[in-house]
């Protein structure tokens, strides 16, 4: 589904990106990311996005919007030059608040591992929760019963990823350990991960012409490596996969 934003509400103060918070024509308001986030991060964003989707994992309603140049022009204050016109990633906004360490032993485990699992394979280091604070970027919903929804993947395929860092931070780190020697766990996860694969080509066939350049007239290839980011993502189905590093 396409988007097109009709109001900008103003801006969020929390996030890297500090994303816009726009109302778009279905009603509904969201975050979005456009101009001031990197075309390596708003693919790696869509594509994080899509295989959690196939993976069924609880991420934010998101979708593809377009920004009318015209809603950017009408601004004399240039206030909303960092968006920019064009195609944006657009994240619904939840009713929810950042999870916290207490929230942690109500997510289900299965869910707690399919999380830090998926992180170690897009390479996200970005979900960070210890005794002395952090960003997991997931929200618990305040609703009854309460659940659990991801955020932000705009950081993934990180290319310095440290596996140290990551076993010493994730929100999720305590399911680690056992999750790594299930080996009925690993061929479960490895076919999931099979399955998500299959779909490498129609998600990158669907990210928009723009994205594939860094400038506006389309003259500058924005070079995102697929071809390696694919490959980093088949190590999934080896054993090297599970290889955890010394701590």
């Amino acid at each position: 589904m396409s988007l097109t934003v009709t109001e900008i509400l103003g801006r969020s103060q929390e996030g890297q990106t500090r994303p816009y918070i726009c109302r778009c024509d279905d009603g509904d308001v969201y975050f979005v990311k456009g101009k001031s986030t990197t075309r390596y991060q708003l693919i790696a964003e869509w594509i994080c996005a899509q295989l959690c989707s196939t993976l069924e994992l609880p991420i934010a309603h998101y979708a593809l919007a377009t920004v009318p140049v015209e809603i950017v022009e009408a601004d004399l204050t240039g206030s909303y030059q960092d968006l920019g016109s064009g195609p944006v990633f657009a994240s619904r906004r939840v009713n929810a608040k950042n999870l916290m360490r207490s929230h942690i032993k109500r997510v289900q485990q299965n869910l707690r591992r399919d999380i830090v699992l998926f992180d170690w394979w897009v390479r996200n280091a970005d979900r960070n929760l210890t005794d002395i604070g952090g960003n997991p970027n997931l929200l618990w919903t305040v609703g009854e019963p309460p659940s659990l929804v991801m955020i932000d993947h705009n950081l993934a395929f990180d290319a310095d990823f440290d596996p140290v860092q990551f076993l010493h931070l994730h929100v999720f780190s305590a399911e680690v350990a056992d999750l790594f020697s299930d080996f009925l766990l690993r061929d479960t996860y490895r076919a999931r991960f099979a399955t998500a694969l299959e779909n490498w080509d129609a998600i990158c066939d669907t990210l928009p012409l723009a994205w594939h350049f860094i400038d506006a007239e389309m003259t500058v290839p924005a070079k995102f490596p697929f071809d390696e980011i694919k490959r980093l993502l088949e190590r999934a189905l080896t054993d090297a996969f599970w290889q955890l590093p010394p701590t």
